[in-house]
């Protein structure tokens, strides 16, 4: 195996199932590895949110001048997107000793996919002398691949119902998983307004550090600017950050919670704050595309994060007509996402998504048809999201709006080719 691409097909090979919790195996292969962080380590885990607060956190980290380091997953396009070092994605060629490490260290340990991918990211990020390490937790906490780590600070952001066949039934229960990334006397940011008290117990039976929004540490904000004050720290008059939508002040919140924790070890002036917030870029979160139609990108795919999609639109103004790429993985409640849009969306592109795992475009259109209430919406199927997007844009005047949303990869769909730039059909051409 000499390329990356080698590696990820020998991955796919190795185990039978694609998601098997559990820290025994991974934790005996980490061991084996003998791989250590020396730098300050932030776990974030959560339903939603996750990606967003990592991407400020290295954004605020970056400009106050600290190495910084990032894994999160999945990816949109490349597989390199997963891991960013110093700001940029990681080379294929930088990975390939890591994978090798990994399989030298497998012995015959049976790893997953996630497993084998994150034990090869997490080690060369422990080789990368960084400052600070930032790893998004996978799936749940407690026994995701990522909590073989024993972080200096924890995040857990929004929790909603998402992945319960692995998580449990309720928010209670998932809470509970999500918990698991704490540790004894360590900050425990929690920016999830309403968190569950499965997460407060757990934080406070293990004597974790915990912060809690609207006791530890608050923010307010109008339409110019916003103010975050918590324990001996304030930040007023910040700019917004330049990720969209309204839960981002939320997000934004959580990570000054954490860099204030951390500010002994890992000290950030408020001008990086500011700047960090007003550059940091994350692809595919309420991304708003310039041009004609305008096209909005968001990887939104369980109903939490649809209602904070469906808001994000309203907020927006007055379009004539909005049409839907929608593609979804078959495990989601999808009959909840469609109904949280159905008022909102005109035309729905239905499209076929590239892993076993996807409901069909077929089937999606019939759910929405046995469901939806206008009278006045149309739909159609497509084999991929770049072919439902292109007859949406052949079908859309400049001033329509164009959503792309379900899944990474209907969003990855379109965007394989590069940033899509709309150029609609004149009027009365």
């Amino acid at each position: 195996m000499q390329t990356l691409q080698d590696w990820l097909a020998h991955c796919e090979r190795l185990h039978p199932k694609a998601i098997e919790l559990g820290l025994d195996r991974v934790r005996g292969v980490w061991e084996r590895m003998g791989v250590s962080f020396s730098c300050v380590v932030v776990t974030v885990a959560g339903t939603n949110g996750k990606g967003s607060t990592c991407a400020m956190l290295e954004s605020i980290a970056h400009q106050a001048g600290w190495r910084t380091g990032v894994y999160t997953s999945p990816h949109l396009v490349h597989f390199e997107e997963r891991c960013r070092l110093l700001g940029q994605p990681v080379s294929a060629e930088a990975l390939v000793p890591h994978f090798e490490r990994v399989e030298q260290a497998r012995q015959d340990t049976q790893l997953t996919y996630f497993e084998f991918t994150t034990l090869a990211i997490l080690g060369l990020m422990a080789a990368s002398e960084l400052d600070v390490a930032i790893l998004e937790v996978g799936l749940g906490g407690r026994l995701d691949a990522v909590n073989v780590v024993d972080a200096d600070c924890a995040v857990i952001t929004s929790i909603d119902l998402d992945h319960q066949e692995f998580l449990g039934p309720d928010r209670e229960s998932i809470g509970r998983e999500k918990a698991g990334i704490l540790r004894a006397g360590r900050p425990a940011i929690v920016s999830d307004p309403v968190p569950p008290k499965s997460v407060v117990q757990a934080a406070e039976s293990l004597g974790a550090d915990l912060w809690l929004l609207g006791r530890d540490y608050n923010f307010s904000g109008d339409k110019q600017q916003w103010a975050w004050a918590g324990r001996g720290r304030r930040y007023a008059g910040l700019g917004y950050p330049a990720l969209r939508g309204a839960n981002q002040l939320v997000n934004a919140s959580g990570v000054l919670a954490a860099l204030t924790a951390l500010r002994d070890r890992l000290p950030v002036t408020a001008q990086a704050v500011r700047t960090g917030l007003a550059l940091v870029d994350l692809p595919g979160r309420f991304q708003i595309v310039p041009g004609q139609p305008t096209l909005v990108l968001d990887v939104a795919h369980n109903p939490h994060s649809v209602a904070a999609l469906a808001a994000n639109l309203d907020a927006m103004g007055f379009y004539p007509t909005t049409r839907a790429v929608f593609g979804a993985m078959g495990d989601k409640d999808l009959n909840a996402m469609l109904r949280k849009m159905d008022p909102l969306v005109d035309a729905w592109y239905f499209s076929d998504l590239d892993t076993p795992r996807a409901a069909g475009a077929a089937s999606l259109q019939a759910l929405w048809q046995a469901r939806t209430t206008r009278k006045d919406a149309v739909s159609s199927t497509h084999a991929g999201p770049l072919e439902a997007l292109r007859s949406a844009m052949g079908e859309a005047d400049p001033t329509d709006r164009i959503l792309v949303f379900g899944s990474f990869y209907t969003v990855g769909g379109v965007l394989k080719d590069g940033l899509p730039r709309l150029q609609a059909r004149h009027l009365g051409s």
